[in-house]
């Protein structure tokens, strides 16, 4: 089910276009996190065994379950809160291609860490969160699944994760420069101006 189509419990303020604090902070945060990961992620396959490559492993992981952890808030938040209306004159190829986009990045929020966490588990590594919060191995210890499959799929999901959130960022700039409709305005930090009542 698309995300922006399932029922909210609250709606959204009509004097508002834009999102709730809340929502707007988890968006960023979630993305300076997500970029960060897929960097140091990047950087970090092609250090040599040494304490150095252990340590920015261990801050890879801690970001990948401090993600899943943010997603899970911010999935709960938006089931329960109605998202600003979109920019009106969206054609319909537009409104399918957000709402596929959407969702699938809401699905890659997830299986990204999930996959990554489970073949930390499968190669016996059990990941514990920030150093202190040691978290359960929900897959059984598995070298060659975690290399032929598990470590793949976690690739494979961050590659595609970053592809659709480049398509984002593109249709985002491309609906603020170029169409100059105010989308970007919903999710842009920044204090809430009300209208009269």
């Amino acid at each position: 089910m698309s995300i922006d189509t399932s029922p909210p419990l609250l709606a959204a303020d009509p004097r508002s276009p834009r999102y709730d604090p809340l929502a707007i902070a988890l968006h960023w945060l979630l993305a300076a996190l997500i970029v960060g990961s897929f960097g140091v992620g990047l950087y970090m396959t092609g250090l040599p065994f040494s304490p150095l490559r252990l340590k920015v492993y261990s801050w890879h992981k801690w970001a990948g379950v401090t993600i899943l952890a943010l997603s899970a808030l911010r999935l709960l938040w938006r089931l329960g809160h109605r998202p600003p209306a979109l920019p009106p004159g969206m054609t319909r190829l537009q409104l399918a291609s957000y709402r596929i986009s959407h969702t699938l990045m809401y699905l890659l929020f997830f299986a990204v860490p999930l996959s990554g966490w489970a073949y930390s588990s499968a190669m016996g590594m059990p990941v514990a969160w920030f150093g202190v919060l040691p978290l359960p191995d929900f897959v059984p210890v598995d070298h060659d699944f975690a290399e032929a499959v598990l470590q793949p799929l976690h690739r494979n999901c961050a590659f595609v994760l970053a592809g659709v959130t480049l398509l984002h960022v593109a249709a985002v700039l491309k609906h603020h420069w170029i169409d100059r409709d105010g989308l970007l305005k919903r999710m842009w930090p920044g204090p809430r101006k009300e209208s009269a009542r």
